[in-house]
C-alpha cells in the first residue's frame, strides 16, 4: 500500500499528517505507525497525525504518538494539522474541527503562526511532585529556578511512571520562570523522551503558573527547546477557560512511502 504523507513541525515537534479519506489507516494499526515514526527505519516523527473528514466540521484530527498509542489531543500537531487541512481542503481561514477530546477552533495568526483553541481546564490539582492540569491530556507540571541543566528524560521517565499517576501515567513539564516568561522542557509518554515542544503541555505550564500565582498575567509567551509559542486564557476559580495556543505550524515537506498492513 502507498501512503502519501505531508512532514509538518511546531516549535520543532513533529509530525507526518495524512489525508486518511477514504480510510487507509486504520485506528488499531499501532504497528504500523511506531514504523513510520521510527527516526531510523521510517519517516521519522513525534507523531502521526490523520485528517479526516467529519460530518459537521472541517475535519477530525486522529493523533498518535510515536510508539503508535493514540492520544485525546496534541497542541502542536492541532496547529500542523489544521494548517494542513486550510493548505488542502478548505483555504487559509478559520475553521472548526474535533480531535479525542471535543471539538476545537483553529485560524491563521500571522507570521506563519496558527492558534488552536484548547478545552477548557475545570481542575488544577495539587500533588506531591507538583501541579496536575489536563489540557486534553494529563500534564504534571514542577517549578524550578532553573531548568537548563536537569536529565530531564531521566527525571520525566521516573515521574511518568510512578505509581501515584497509573494506570495512565502523566507527561511531566519542568518549567522555569524569568521576567514573566516561562521555559518549559517536558518529557512526554508515548514518544518516551523529552520533545522540543509539547503544545499542550505549555499550555498547562501557563495555566499552572497563573493559578499558583507566579506569573500575574493570562497572556504569556513561553519558551520551548523547539522555538517560541504564545497561550492565552481566561482563569477562573478552579481552572481556566476561552484558553488558545499560537505558534510556528510549518510545512517541511510532501512524500510517498510503501507500507505493508499489519
Amino acid at each position: 500500500m502507498k501512503l502519501t504523507f505531508d512532514k509538518y513541525e511546531g516549535a520543532g515537534n513533529d509530525f507526518i499528517v495524512i489525508r486518511n479519506s477514504p480510510i487507509l489507516i486504520s485506528r488499531p494499526d499501532m504497528l504500523m505507525i511506531a514504523n513510520l515514526c521510527d527516526r531510523h527505519f521510517g519517516i521519522g516523527a513525534d507523531g502521526l497525525i490523520l485528517v479526516e473528514e467529519c460530518e459537521g466540521y472541517d475535519f477530525r484530527m486522529h493523533y498518535f504518538n510515536s510508539d503508535g498509542s493514540p492520544g485525546a489531543m496534541c497542541g502542536n500537531g492541532a496547529r500542523c494539522a489544521s494548517h494542513f487541512a486550510m493548505r488542502h481542503l478548505t483555504g487559509f481561514r478559520e475553521l472548526t474541527f474535533l480531535a479525542g477530546d471535543g471539538p476545537h477552533t483553529a485560524r491563521p495568526a500571522g507570521e506563519g503562526k496558527t492558534e488552536v483553541s484548547i478545552t477548557d481546564v475545570n481542575t488544577v490539582r495539587y500533588a506531591p511532585d507538583g501541579i496536575l492540569v489536563n489540557t486534553g491530556v494529563p500534564h504534571l507540571v514542577v517549578f524550578t529556578d532553573d531548568n537548563t541543566t536537569a536529565d530531564m528524560v531521566s527525571f520525566g521517565r521516573a515521574l511518568r511512571w510512578s505509581p501515584a499517576y497509573a494506570p495512565e501515567g502523566v507527561n511531566v513539564n519542568l518549567v522555569s520562570i524569568t521576567g514573566g516568561k516561562l521555559t518549559v522542557r517536558t518529557y512526554e509518554r508515548g514518544v518516551e523522551d523529552e520533545t522540543l515542544a509539547c503544545g499542550t503541555g505549555i499550555t498547562a505550564s501557563a495555566i499552572a503558573a497563573a493559578y499558583t500565582g507566579k506569573i500575574v498575567t493570562s497572556a504569556t509567551e513561553v519558551i520551548a527547546k523547539g522555538g517560541t509559542v504564545s497561550v492565552r486564557f481566561t482563569l477562573t476559580e478552579t481552572g481556566a477557560t476561552d484558553i488558545f495556543l499560537a505558534g510556528p505550524a510549518s510545512f517541511v515537506f510532501s512524500g510517498a512511502i510503501e507500507v505493508q498492513k499489519t
